[in-house]
């Protein structure tokens, strides 16, 4: 993964919560929750952490995204395909809440007959220039691709 950096080549802020630094076990400890439980959302496609050989690594943003998940999951009692069906219909301008003058900047906010990562080259176009692969959207539907195509294999 690739650190977003300042002019003099330092971290930003929101480079340094990118970077995938935890372990599994440091995770699920940090987040209040089961290695099995992480495992499960990563099945689901509502996180993928990033590897290093076989393990997995998560980052900041993935501990901030996690604690959301378990609110949605256990306070406001959403189901994980009722999570899945909400990030389908959600798009990525609202859940990383770009203002207004960017979103009249994106070509996938003017155009919204494909997805964004379509449009855009797989690199938001806002300020933090994040790429797709990290988005939450972007993860939810690239399970549904994964999965379709091997429902086509098998099929």
């Amino acid at each position: 993964m690739k650190a977003i950096k300042k002019p003099h080549g330092e971290l930003t802020e929101e480079g340094r919560k990118a970077i995938p630094l935890y372990p599994i076990g440091v995770m699920a400890e940090l987040a209040g929750i089961t290695e099995q439980t992480l495992r499960l959302y990563e099945k689901h496609d509502l996180i993928t952490p990033a590897r290093r050989n076989k393990n997995r690594y998560y980052s900041e943003n993935d501990i901030n995204w996690l604690k959301c998940l378990r609110d949605l999951i256990h306070i406001k009692k959403i189901s994980i395909e009722g999570i899945k069906k909400l990030l389908d219909y959600a798009p990525c301008w609202e859940i990383n809440d770009c203002p207004e003058e960017r979103r009249q900047q994106c070509s996938a906010y003017i155009d919204r007959s494909k997805p964004c990562w379509e449009m855009t080259g797989k690199v938001c176009n806002g300020e933090g220039k994040k790429r797709c692969k990290e988005c939450v959207v972007y993860i939810s539907r690239a399970g549904k691709r994964k999965a379709s195509g091997k429902a086509a294999v098998a099929g």
